[in-house]
């Protein structure tokens, strides 16, 4: 039995053109150690933080595919979740399929492109730690298509959705799931028609750190970037970087949090 509900976020990986760099770039970042598990698994490696199972670090199976951050969803049937995200007008990439005995897992996009990936635990339940720093805390998918994702996550994981901001100016809707709605994990941006078109859509995951600002100063020296400096928030001091070869995600303070989570 998962020891996550369905529809909870439950893993991550990063699909890497350098496996070797990205572990030197998130050692450092995260304090993360590293388990290869060896050539039968393409070399997928779990990172740890302090023993537990924080992400997943793989080789990307195409140097010209797009790579980047994923987040799994779990589900107690891949193959029912897999149904319901054709159904509610998603499309499945790929599975489901066996993991070994690790679990069962489906690549997945949403109406508006953003990919995801479902995850039916085995021998791995997903995260060993969350909220703490150097793991992960928070997800949210960014998309000129607000009404049909949110009809989407309501109809595959129902997913209940709480609206932030005035809906027009700043739209942004909380996700709990329907068992706890007072637990917020995940999230929905809307980008404005004045958005740039370069601002890709898709999902951000966001990482815990003891201090936001000493992070970005350490993704700069390990050769990242930082497309959106530290700012305060709700949620904590948050900011949005990338690591060396482009890969966007966010690193946030949650001890340093600004407001309430309606923005009043």
């Amino acid at each position: 039995m998962s020891a996550f509900e369905e529809g909870a976020p439950c893993w991550a990986d990063v699909a890497l053109p350098d496996l070797a760099a990205g572990r030197r770039f998130y050692g450092e970042l995260f304090g993360w150690e590293f388990e290869d598990q060896g050539a039968d698994f393409g070399h997928y490696t779990l990172a740890l933080r302090e023993g537990k199972a924080a992400a997943g670090l793989m080789p990307a199976p195409d140097p010209a595919a797009p790579t980047g951050w994923t987040v799994y969803l779990a589900s107690p049937d891949a193959k029912a979740a897999a149904a319901r995200v054709a159904e509610a007008g998603g499309h499945l990439l790929f599975g489901p399929d066996s993991a070994g005995e690790s679990g069962v897992m489906a690549g997945a996009a949403d109406p508006a492109g953003a990919l995801f990936g479902v995850w039916q635990a085995g021998g791995l339940q997903g995260f060993g730690v969350t909220e703490a720093p150097g793991s992960f805390c928070w997800a949210e998918t960014w998309t000129r298509e607000p009404a049909a994702v949110d009809r989407f996550y309501e109809a595959v994981f129902g997913y209940r959705a709480e609206q932030v901001g005035d809906g027009q100016h700043f739209d942004y809707t909380v996700w709990s799931l329907p068992s706890d709605p007072a637990r917020k994990f995940g999230g929905r941006l809307a980008l404005g028609a004045d958005t740039p078109g370069e601002v890709p859509e898709g999902f951000r995951v966001y990482f815990a750190v003891a201090d936001c600002d000493a992070a970005v100063a350490a993704v700069r020296g390990l050769g990242g970037t930082v497309p959106g400096e530290p700012q305060d928030s709700p949620q904590g001091r948050v900011a949005f970087v990338t690591d060396d070869r482009g890969i966007p995600f966010a690193v946030i303070d949650r001890e340093r949090k600004v407001g309430s989570i309606a923005g009043s």
